[in-house]
C-alpha cells in the first residue's frame, strides 16, 4: 500500500491542524495505522495508532488528550487531529501501516510508510 501524508504547516502554539494519510494500492482496511514523528536530531517516536476497523486507538502519553487519531476506510484515508499544539510538537509527522499483532509503538512493526509532513509550531 502507498501512503501519502499531508496537512502540515506552520502553526502558532495553541493552534490545531489535521493531518491526513491517503492510502492507495491495496485494501486500506486490512491494515492497522500509526502516526510517528521525528524532530530534528531525535529518533522517530510513536504518536498514535488505530486498529484496522477503527475500534481501538492508542496514544503516546505526550499527546494523550490533545491528539485524535481516526480513519475512514471508505475513503482510504487516515487522520490525525492535533490540538493545543506546543513548540515541542514540532516535527515531521509520518503515517504508517502494518498488519499482524506486533507492537504498534515500534517503527519496526510497520510495513509501509508515507513520506512525512512537517508541522512547525511557533511560540
Amino acid at each position: 500500500v502507498q501512503l501519502q501524508a499531508s496537512g502540515g504547516g506552520l502553526v502558532q502554539a495553541g493552534g490545531s491542524v489535521r493531518l491526513s494519510c491517503a492510502a492507495s494500492g491495496r485494501t486500506f482496511s486490512n491494515y492497522d495505522m500509526g502516526w510517528f514523528r521525528q524532530a530534528p536530531g531525535k529518533e522517530r517516536e510513536f504518536v498514535a495508532a488505530i486498529s484496522w476497523n477503527g475500534i481501538t486507538t492508542n496514544y503516546a502519553d505526550s499527546v494523550k488528550g490533545r491528539f485524535i487519531i481516526s480513519r475512514d476506510n471508505a475513503k482510504n484515508t487516515g487522520y490525525l487531529q492535533v490540538n493545543s499544539l506546543k513548540p515541542e510538537d514540532t516535527a515531521v509527522y509520518y503515517c504508517a501501516a502494518k498488519w499482524g499483532y506486533s507492537d504498534y509503538t515500534r517503527p519496526e512493526s510497520y510495513h509501509y510508510w508515507g513520506q512525512g509532513t512537517e508541522v512547525t509550531v511557533s511560540s
